[in-house]
């Protein structure tokens, strides 16, 4: 039986957490499909244009992100306070960039007059959107359901088209932090998809080296993402270097944008089947204030999914999630 997410995600424990989604059908998600020959490569620039677009609206930050063949990873931090300081407007300006608002709320913003009871309608369903729009479920909701439906509707068919609900992985370490970002960045390279990580396209590490994030594109490809609300905020850029100071409240991550990118360049250019290597760990001293053995680390970036539950799991209290 299957975990219930509550339990699986508790942002008292840890704002970080590692997803992943994969296509259940033979045919590719992305990429060219061995077996009819049928491009479906534009689907890589969907899914990573998607995910920059609800981490605007939803207090989702992404730290990390590939695009793959069959399947996607993310890394991400829930930001559990920013929903508590977005106004009621707020709220329901970024409600209504994906939903069409109700009655109540269509006669709130003509600056109609709303009795009582209405009122009280109305301040219970946004803060219900509130509760929402700090969800993780909710966000990869929006973001697996659109998909799929473009997918289906792309290929003139209809049926499941992830293998299952989105698995997570609570991150609850620096270390799990740093090898879950690493590995998902990594992905490309090790399926030979990209030789570098300026060039592993649809993937955060290309996009922190070389932004190339464009919004009119994106909001031509997610039509169902209402320009008119959307236009009223900025394009969240990803998960911000805070650098290695470590302070009260950690917006960002915890390490700095240049020891992670030199760490991710060295892991990629190392990695051999059936080949152990070895980082030298005075050229990259963010593994020394970690205390992590480079070797450990190799085996960790190669087989982070694998080993998570034995080296980065813990038990922890069953708590509900935003």
């Amino acid at each position: 039986m299957t975990t219930a997410r509550k339990h699986q995600v508790s942002i008292s424990d840890t704002p970080y957490y590692h997803v992943m989604s994969r296509c259940v059908r033979r045919s590719y998600l992305c990429g060219t499909d061995i077996h009819t020959g049928q491009c479906y490569e534009h689907r890589r620039e969907w899914i990573a244009e998607r995910i920059r677009l609800l981490s605007t609206i939803f207090a989702i930050d992404i730290c990390s992100y590939a695009v793959m063949s069959n399947h996607y990873h993310i890394v991400i931090k829930i930001d559990a306070q920013a929903p508590q300081s977005w106004s009621f407007d707020e709220i329901i300006q970024r409600w209504l960039c994906l939903y069409k608002g109700p009655f109540l709320v269509q006669k709130y913003q003509k600056g109609e007059t709303l009795d009582a009871a209405e009122q009280r309608v109305l301040e219970d369903t946004v803060e219900d959107w509130r509760t929402r729009l700090g969800s993780l479920s909710a966000f990869m909701q929006q973001l697996n359901q659109v998909i799929a439906r473009q997918a289906n509707q792309e290929e003139r068919c209809t049926g499941r088209f992830w293998e299952g609900r989105f698995k997570s992985q609570a991150l609850l370490t620096e270390e799990a932090l740093l090898t879950a970002m690493a590995y998902v960045d990594l992905n490309p390279i090790r399926a030979k998809m990209a030789e570098s990580p300026e060039t592993s396209e649809h993937a955060s590490v290309q996009e922190r080296i070389n932004p190339r994030f464009e919004l009119k594109q994106a909001l031509t490809h997610n039509p169902d993402i209402n320009p008119h609300h959307f236009s009223r905020f900025s394009v969240k850029e990803l998960a911000a270097f805070e650098g290695n100071i470590r302070s009260d409240i950690q917006h960002g991550v915890l390490f700095d944008i240049k020891d992670y990118l030199t760490l991710v360049d060295t892991t990629g250019r190392i990695q051999r089947k059936n080949k152990r290597g070895y980082i030298a760990s005075e050229s990259l001293p963010i593994l020394q204030r970690l205390g992590i053995d480079a070797n450990d680390w190799l085996d960790n970036t190669q087989k982070f999914e694998a080993i998570f539950y034995k080296k980065f799991h813990y038990r922890r209290r069953d708590k509900n999630v935003a």
